[in-house]
């Protein structure tokens, strides 16, 4: 069949195999067209569908072609997710097995990605490269421009299905979620008491654990009530000197001497 559109309907005729193609690729649909911007037109309503599922993670597609190189080889053998090349199906799999091969030489943090590790790289090198243009702050990352931003525009992108609350952040609504839900996924580790938000386990473990010191150092025994303050206690031992000046070629072992006024 050809279909042939004017200005006000469209109709049906026989195909006429010497007619200009004008066929849709679409293979749900196979329709004949006499004019390029009829056929463009009907294309657009396809782009706005998507008829093809794939059969192992149920995500969908607006073309035959996009499912094929969607079901393609790349498939995780965990939970059956689909990938377009073998990168990121590797990048996928650490999600499974816990992996982080990328480690910060400055304070050891480990990272699934190198490029997580080069925007982490930033908060050592003071590195700021998004502005504002509103305040003309900077930021170390493009999302957390994008967050501050909504400071300045008032958008709040993040809506409570259970009441009309909205948020400008997503890990805001997260928390306000637990008010309808009563859920509680921030464990103390010291004892068995739970909390909806991070901010109230670590008032906790202040108020309720703060004589607690579980960390000791190897090289002398003192205790220290967090890794982060045994860390640096160690490089009294070591010499260890991982914060350097941006500007001259001093090094300290704290982030704040850093920032000395050269």
């Amino acid at each position: 069949m050809e279909i042939e559109s004017d200005s006000n309907h469209i109709t049906e005729h026989p195909l006429r195999p010497n007619d200009k193609p004008g066929l849709c690729v679409y293979t749900v649909c196979d329709k004949w067209f006499r004019r390029k911007g009829d056929l463009k037109r009907h294309k657009q309503t396809h782009a706005r569908e998507k008829l093809y599922s794939c059969t192992q993670c149920e995500k969908r597609f607006n073309t035959h072609h996009c499912l094929n190189v969607h079901s393609s080889k790349y498939k995780c053998t965990e939970c059956g997710k689909c990938f377009y090349s073998n990168s990121k199906l590797t990048i996928h799999r650490r999600s499974h097995s816990g992996e982080k091969p990328f480690e910060c030489t400055v304070c050891s943090k480990q990272f699934t990605q190198l490029s997580n590790l080069a925007v982490h790289s930033r908060l050592h090198s003071g590195d700021k490269p998004f502005e504002c243009t509103v305040c003309r702050k900077w930021f170390t990352t493009k999302g957390n421009l994008t967050v501050h931003s909504r400071i300045h525009s008032g958008e709040k992108p993040y809506k409570c299905h259970e009441c009309d609350k909205a948020f400008n952040q997503s890990e805001h609504l997260t928390h306000h979620m637990t008010v309808h839900t009563g859920d509680k996924p921030y464990k103390c580790s010291l004892c068995d008491k739970s909390f909806t938000t991070s901010s109230h386990l670590q008032t906790h473990k202040h108020h309720a654990h703060s004589n607690r010191r579980p960390y000791d150092c190897r090289y002398c025994g003192k205790r220290f009530k967090s890794s982060h303050h045994l860390k640096r206690h160690v490089y009294t031992h070591t010499g260890a000197k991982p914060y350097s000046c941006r500007h001259c070629s001093d090094c300290f072992t704290c982030l704040i001497n850093s920032r000395h006024i050269c």
